[in-house]
């Protein structure tokens, strides 16, 4: 093989390869981040009801309660686990003792501290006289650290708080799924919270 017959050969294979490989070049486009495929279990309830306990109220099947054992709890104040989606309410109860309108304060400045995450705040009333059951709901836009708020009262005797957390990082686009499926269940807690002593 004579030397131009090797550069011709070379040069049509390197015309080859370059063809090839502009054919096949194709425009990058990155792939848009992804969130975890979420699977919810299916709706059902039953009532959460210690007689060691003021109150009562309606849990999620899929859920678990277990006592607030952080060193800054109180008597009677628990923890509603969801642990399929790192989710739970805490709990805390006081006994109205001519501190009602303090009680309500604290609440709301709780709440309200979300504010500097949150893209709105909306605040609902809850009355319930048959069960002497009144309170505040707060619902929490955005990326705040808890989406749902609320208290309860009897006005005269307990004073019930209780706030949603999801121990994730704050990301309302990956966190919404969740927080509308956990949403009802603390709104059926409220409207199923009566009290016993």
């Amino acid at each position: 093989m004579t030397l131009k017959t090797m550069r011709k050969h070379l040069c049509l294979l390197s015309t080859i390869v370059l063809l090839t490989a502009l054919s096949c070049k194709k425009d990058y486009v990155p792939k848009p981040h992804g969130f975890f495929r979420i699977t919810f279990q299916e709706k059902s309830y039953h009532e959460f009801d210690s007689t060691a306990l003021p109150y009562r109220f309606e849990i999620p099947g899929y859920s678990k309660v277990v006592p607030d054992h952080d060193r800054l709890a109180e008597p009677f104040w628990i923890n509603l686990k969801v642990p399929a989606h790192k989710a739970e309410v805490n709990i805390s109860y006081k006994r109205v003792e001519n501190n009602l309108a303090k009680l309500m304060l604290d609440s709301y400045t709780l709440a309200y501290k979300h504010s500097k995450k949150a893209d709105a705040i909306n605040e609902r009333i809850y009355v319930n006289p048959e069960k002497k059951v009144y309170g505040t709901i707060y619902l929490i836009d955005g990326n705040a650290a808890s989406p749902l708020q609320f208290y309860l009262t009897d006005s005269t005797d307990h004073f019930l708080r209780g706030a949603l957390y999801l121990r994730e990082v704050p990301n309302i686009d990956s966190l919404r799924p969740v927080i509308d499926f956990l949403t009802p269940d603390v709104i059926h807690l409220i409207e199923t919270t009566e009290w016993t002593h």
